[in-house]
């Protein structure tokens, strides 16, 4: 009877580990290719060689059989202490699952910072969706970049009902909106205190484990009117001082249109007598009657917020669509004319269109598209024409928007930060892993709310990337844009806000 021991067989396990090593080094280093599909296919690769390391055990190793089995018992009980100590709250913007605590995870706790000093006085007005020009851009206002010796200083820090809205500020108002369980609120906050002023509220829920719960779009305030749309559609007109409301309706219902699978992100524009949202296309309504006035060229509701610009000397109302980009008469609602941009579905369309000196719009998709640059011109017929100057995959703008300074474009190319040279696209540089946040352009600097809840300051420069200053306003995934009403600093995402006096340079 042959009673040799045969040895344990590693060299499979081995394998398996250098392959698996192998996988993911080639698939994150090509540079360019969609981030969300390397994080997916990388938790593939993971499970897959966990389950190959499980096989090898129980067939290949040659161990024992009390060894296997108790090898095995040592990996489930693993798995099950795991699934008991720790929960997946959500994903990151690049679908990375967001790990906590069950037990234990620390509230936000409410905090105000007693006024000794008197310097408090009202800030600038941040009336809309990335501010008063709806470009993330803050003109007159110059910040200290010296946070070392000028610190921010924290005014109020508080918990908020879930959803992705930003802050629209005018004089003491901050307004957000926010989920109270099957209730979506419309929220005015003291800017100076955090204290509730008044609150409205209509039965209305968005829950998604990808995309969050909550409503996602910025309120508009408009004189003595506030205008919100809902995650569901609902849009509403309320009184600023009250909120009482005025008027309300739901887009998608009236319209006869589909609502964007991920829950609208739609910030109201208001232009005149207008407010112009998106349903099927833009639609314009009577500010005050709440009456439909036109709808514009019909197309798959998108993410991005309606604008106003002028190009070739034509005022236009511009709205990024799923797949299309459209150009319209604002007064009218007549087509100028109309871009096609990847197969509705293929890709969502978020970011917002960046309008360029020259009669030029940059626009761009995360998702592995990239960005494009398009001439916008007119023939002697008076017809607008469309082209192509160049195309990129160096710069895929997924929730934020991106900049312009100098000749160059700034942002974030899935959660990295970059620069393109803006006469050909080239890439000048890739640095800084601030995740899928947001920007402001602020005289002279740019302002980073990073994914993480950072509040990071970066010099426009296309060198490289020069970080001046930073400091942590938030924990947790930070999705929401921030509002400066200047000096004041507002920041949200689902679970906090709060507010900072950023130090500014003082007037000559």
């Amino acid at each position: 009877m042959d009673t040799t021991k045969k040895r344990a067989r590693w060299w499979p396990l081995l394998i398996i580990g250098i392959l698996v090593g192998i996988a993911i080094g080639v698939l994150w280093g090509v540079d360019a290719a969609e981030r969300e599909s390397k994080v997916f296919l990388t938790i593939f690769i993971l499970i897959f060689s966990l389950v190959l390391g499980v096989l090898w055990l129980l067939l290949l190793s040659r161990l024992p059989w009390r060894a296997r089995l108790l090898s095995l018992l040592v990996v489930v009980v693993c798995l099950g202490i795991f699934g008991i100590l720790f929960r997946i709250t959500g994903v990151s913007g690049d679908l990375t699952p967001i790990v906590e605590w069950r037990w234990g995870s620390k509230p936000v706790e409410s905090v105000t910072i007693e006024n000794t000093t008197g310097t408090l006085t009202l800030g600038t007005d941040f009336p809309q969706f990335l501010g008063p020009d709806r470009n993330a851009v803050i003109k007159g206002i110059r910040l200290e970049q010296d946070w070392e010796k000028h610190p921010p200083e924290l005014i109020w820090r508080q918990p908020i009902g879930a959803g992705w809205s930003a802050f629209a500020v005018v004089g003491d108002s901050a307004i957000t909106q926010e989920q109270e369980g099957e209730w979506e609120k419309v929220v005015c906050y003291e800017l100076m205190t955090g204290k509730v002023k008044w609150s409205h509220r209509d039965r209305g829920r968005y829950d998604s484990a990808l995309a969050g719960i909550g409503p996602r779009a910025t309120p508009t305030i408009a004189g003595n009117r506030v205008y919100t749309l809902g995650s569901t559609g609902i849009f509403n007109c309320l009184d600023f001082e009250t909120g009482e409301p005025l008027w309300t309706t739901n887009i998608f219902e009236e319209n006869a249109a589909e609502p964007p699978d991920w829950g609208v992100s739609i910030s109201p524009l208001v232009f005149g007598d207008f407010v112009i949202v998106s349903a099927g296309g833009p639609v314009a309504y009577h500010k005050e009657s709440g009456k439909v006035v036109w709808q514009g060229y019909r197309a798959s509701t998108g993410y991005s917020s309606p604008f106003l610009t002028t190009l070739v000397g034509t005022e236009q109302l511009v709205i990024f669509n799923q797949g299309l980009v459209t150009a319209h008469e604002p007064a009218t609602g007549e087509l100028f004319w109309k871009q096609p941009w990847v197969p509705a579905g293929q890709a969502e369309c978020v970011s917002q269109p960046l309008p360029l000196p020259g009669d030029r719009l940059f626009v761009s998709t995360a998702y592995g598209v990239g960005g494009k640059l398009f001439q916008v011109e007119r023939n002697p017929a008076g017809e607008f024409n469309v082209s192509l100057l160049w195309e990129t995959i160096y710069l895929k703008a997924k929730f934020t928007t991106v900049l312009h300074d100098g000749g160059y474009l700034y942002g974030l190319d899935d959660g990295i930060f970059v620069c393109l040279n803006l006469a050909d696209g080239k890439r000048q540089w890739k640095r800084g892993r601030y995740g899928h946040g947001q920007v402001l352009s602020v005289e002279g600097v740019i302002l980073v709310l990073t994914e993480s809840g950072d509040v990071v300051l970066i010099e426009p420069n296309p060198a490289a990337l020069v970080e001046l200053a930073r400091f942590t306003a938030l924990e947790g995934r930070t999705w929401n844009t921030p509002a400066f009403a200047a000096p004041y600093l507002l920041v949200r995402n689902d679970r906090e806000a709060a507010c900072y006096q950023l130090p500014l340079v003082a007037a000559e």
